[in-house]
């Protein structure tokens, strides 16, 4: 198959079981994730899976970080973690990374942008969870680093609807083009 569109990835973002489970993966839920799968892998789109996973013994986690420090004192989140993995229904296929992350942002202490960089990739399409997450905060770090940005609104979930929509449709369209995983996929034909 022609990569028509290799220079572009398919960030999955924290679709793995500890954070997903906060959502229903309903089908319905889990659907635009599956739809953006399959036009990514039709159409030669690179697809890279981002999670959240960290060393066994936590060495990455400060004691005063607010939003981490207590996974270092209860688990549940070194790489082999039963929760760190991957949705079944979203399971990687050959050849499509999974990169770990040790913060809110896909970057952050994580070999993404060297992989990026390695495949000649300068365009994103951001899905994953939360919306007001990994998506808002690697959605920033990756336009100060110049990737062209699409993000699937559907394809994103938040805890909060409001939240979700302000970002989708107030915030992101500032640095990203906001589209649903149907339209995106139509987009690629």
């Amino acid at each position: 198959m022609e990569k028509k569109h290799g220079n572009t990835a398919l960030l999955v973002m924290d679709m793995q079981h500890a954070i997903l489970s906060r959502y229903s993966t309903e089908e319905e839920v889990v659907r635009p994730f599956l739809q953006a799968l399959t036009a990514a892998r039709k159409h030669g789109v690179q697809v890279i899976y981002v999670r959240l996973a960290f060393s066994e013994g936590y060495p990455e986690i400060h004691p005063g970080n607010k939003m981490f420090a207590n996974l270092a004192r209860f688990g549940g989140a070194a790489v082999s973690d039963p929760g760190t993995q991957i949705l079944e229904a979203l399971r990687p296929e050959p050849g499509e990374p999974i990169v770990n992350k040790v913060r809110v942002s896909a970057f952050a202490g994580s070999g993404l942008d060297v992989l990026l960089r390695s495949r000649g990739i300068d365009s994103l399409v951001l899905t994953g969870v939360a919306t007001s997450g990994v998506v808002l905060s690697t959605l920033r770090e990756a336009a100060d680093r110049d990737f062209t940005l699409t993000v699937l609104s559907d394809a994103c979930l938040d805890a909060d609807p409001e939240v979700h929509r302000v970002l989708t449709e107030k915030v992101f369209p500032r640095q990203a083009e906001v589209l649903t995983a149907d339209d995106w996929a139509c987009s690629l034909e």
